[in-house]
């Protein structure tokens, strides 16, 4: 847990049960991010989303993107050979991930990162999350914080997709 101020201020988050994901080849590990806080920073007080390792890296180039002058710390290297049933690989792993966000959430600037909310908040894909950020989809990124946290869908799209298909039938 980490203290954000004199008001009593928290976020805690929390990477843990990475998962084989084998839908995809090749094979990847995902983890679950869980956040609960107190901190009017964020749409909604408890979110747990499921992040692959590639989803972190581009969140950490966009953060870095947008805070030129603030030194991001580093993610867990990436390994060429990283096995994905070596448990202490994983849990070296899950642990750099872990302190990566805890480090990023005690920067204010970083805080105030709509793709952090969207990457933590949701189950939106870095392009989605981009989209949203910059204003380009109909939904804010509270209503897609809303809508879509601890969500397995993905954007409105699917939504609409949906829709479509049932007004056809």
């Amino acid at each position: 847990m980490l203290p954000r101020d004199k008001k009593g201020e928290t976020i805690s988050v929390w990477v843990r049960d990475p998962k084989i994901q084998k839908d995809e080849w090749p094979s990847y590990l995902d983890y679950e991010i869980c956040l609960h806080t107190n901190s009017m920073c964020f749409t909604l007080k408890t979110s747990c989303v499921r992040r692959r390792f590639r989803e972190f890296v581009w969140l950490r180039q966009k953060l870095q993107s947008n805070a030129v002058l603030i030194d991001l710390p580093e993610l867990p290297p990436k390994t060429p050979f990283f096995n994905l049933i070596n448990a202490q690989n994983v849990e070296q792993r899950v642990r750099g991930l872990q302190e990566f966000l805890n480090k990023i959430m005690q920067c204010p600037v970083l805080l105030s990162d709509s793709r952090l909310h969207l990457f933590l908040q949701t189950q939106l894909s870095p392009e989605e999350i981009e989209a949203c950020a910059s204003g380009q989809t109909k939904f804010s990124v509270e209503d897609a914080i809303y809508k879509y946290a601890n969500s397995i869908r993905r954007f409105p799209v699917e939504e609409e997709e949906e829709n479509k298909s049932l007004c056809v039938s």
